[in-house]
Parts: structure tokens; sequence; C-alpha cells
């Protein structure tokens, strides 16, 4: 494939109609109409070949994925999603290739009504750049900096699926990965109706990519307090109990194996039932895993209120 037969390729696939794309892909930028009254969110996540994914991962489902850890990070600032821009570096510009990753690229972006307005592409070694951009009313962002001792902590979804199924891809002797495991691994779900409908009560809030103790210091630090996590409410799905029943890695896998792309955020406890019971809810269960308090960094605590020492809190690209 030529460059532009690469351009055109995925300009058909992704480039989606909105109304307030007034020059889209084609020029040497985009012109673009912001929401009246309302403030932009930029996002911007790059996936590097065996380093954010392992190279036997399917052309649609790194379109998926590129696509999601940019929605998640949105949903982490309360913010609706509204344009993307891609820039796609391949070895050889196959058009298989590009067709897969398109196409799961633009089935995750028409759900959530996403536009692809331009980007770029090159050649090199597999990476997958995307920025994101999204609205969130004046005052209404959900933020790192607001927890407050006496807050509840709280997830969405379950901890650990993606990280179990890395462990078996890394490991020669281990078999086939569960898919159920794999797809949370590739085909992450981002949380953005949960985050819209945090906004105006959660304190904070972060999407958990890198681990959640690891992810969760980053709340703590902002904030200037010190979270308490209880290590047997974080939340496992079926999956991860039979793919690790050994609990010391499972719970290693919940608390820093990371790639999970849940929320974690901090509320006032006694807003917790109106939450619950309010129309709509947050569209994903969620479940309370910890409490803010006086001080600061993060504590993984057992039954007894003894410390959890894991052997990494959580991924870190310069290690």
């Amino acid at each position: 494939m030529a460059e532009f037969d690469l351009i055109d390729l995925l300009a058909a696939r992704c480039a989606a109609s909105r109304a307030d794309v007034v020059l889209g892909i084609g020029d040497d930028g985009a012109i673009l109409a912001p929401p009246p009254g309302q403030h932009l969110v930029v996002v911007t996540d790059t996936l590097v070949a065996g380093v954010h994914f392992p190279l036997s991962t399917a052309p649609f489902d790194l379109g998926w994925k590129a696509l999601a850890v940019n929605l998640s990070d949105l949903a982490a600032m309360g913010a609706t999603p509204l344009w993307a821009s891609l820039a796609l570096t391949l070895p050889e510009p196959s058009r298989a290739f590009v067709e897969g990753f398109a196409d799961g690229f633009a089935t995750l972006a028409s759900r959530h009504g996403v536009a692809l307005i331009g980007g770029d592409t090159t050649r090199g070694p597999l990476a997958v750049t995307v920025t994101l951009h999204g609205a969130v009313p004046p005052g209404q962002a959900l933020r790192r900096d607001g927890a407050r001792a006496g807050d509840a902590v709280y997830v969405t979804g379950s901890l650990g699926d993606a990280a179990a199924a890395l462990q078996v891809l890394l490991d020669p002797a281990a078999g086939e990965v569960d898919a159920r495991l794999r797809t949370r691994l590739d085909r992450p779900e981002p949380r953005v109706e949960a985050g819209l409908a945090l906004r105006g009560a959660a304190s904070a809030c972060i999407d958990i990519s890198d681990g959640l103790v690891a992810d969760l210091g980053h709340v703590a630090r902002r904030s200037g307090v010190a979270i308490e996590l209880e290590v047997d409410a974080l939340p496992a799905s079926p999956a991860l109990f039979e793919a690790l029943p050994d609990r010391v890695p499972r719970r290693a896998a919940q608390a820093a194996g990371g790639d999970d792309y849940e929320l974690a955020f901090t509320l006032d406890p006694a807003r917790e039932a109106a939450m619950r019971t309010r129309d709509g809810g947050l569209g994903v269960t969620w479940t309370r895993i910890g409490r803010v308090v006086e001080g600061e960094g993060v504590r993984l605590l057992d039954r007894h209120g003894h410390d959890i020492v894991l052997p990494r809190a959580g991924w870190e690209h310069f290690a």
C-alpha cells in the first residue's frame, strides 16, 4: 500500500460524521467547532509493540485498544468523547492489517460517537499513538487532587484479569489463555458512562492502567492524603479465581498488574447509598475497597490490618 492509500482506507473506515467537525481528514489540519460553554479535555496514549501489547495481538484488537485506553482517560476526567487523531507507525503497510485495525478502532469509536479527524502514518517499528478530545462542563471535571480524609475508595468492575492473561502469554509452558481473560487484555471496556455519572459526586478519580496501588498513589500524592486498601475487598472475576487460585499471585495481579482500565474513585461514604439507588447508577458494578486517611502514600492491608508488601506497585517504563 502507498501512504495515501493507507490514509484513504483509514478515513473510509473511521472518519465518522459529526456536525462539529468543520473540516476533517484530507487537509493539513482539522477544523473543529468546540461545544459552546464546555471545556476541552485532551488525552494522548502511545502503544508500542512488545511493551504495551503482545506481538500476537490481532489487528482488530489493537485498533480497539488504542482507542479504549484513551477513552478510559477521558472517563477518568468525566468527559464526553468527541474527536480522535491517530499516528500509526508500521514496519510494512499491509492492507489486511490496516483493515483489521481500522475495523477495531471504528467499532469502538462508533459506540462512543468519536470521529477520526486526522493524524500521521510512518514506517518503523509497530506503534500507535492516539490523541482524543472530549468535553466537560466548567467546574465538573473529575480530577486527582480532591480526595479528603474520611472519603471511601471504590473501583468499577473487577481487577487482575488482563494481568493474568499476560502472565500466561509470557509463559511458554502455561498453555492456552482463558478467552475471558484475553478479552479483558485485548479489548478493555472504557468506563465512559461511569465517568459521566461520577461528575459532581466523586471527589477524585483515576483510571487504572499501571496498577491499582501505583495509580492510586498519584491520587494520594496530588490530594495530600494517604489511602488504605483492603486486599480482601478487591473485586475478582470467576475467570481470575480459576486462573490464579493461589491468593498471593492473584492479589499481585489485582493490586499491581495494571491494564485493567477500570476507574478508581473517592467518594463521601454518606453519598454511596444515593449513588447506588439513583436511576442508571454507574452502568457497571462498583465496589468499596478502602478509605482515605491523613498521611501519605498507599497501604495494602490484610484482614488483620497488617501491611502487604508487593514486589512492585505497578508498571513503570523507566524503572
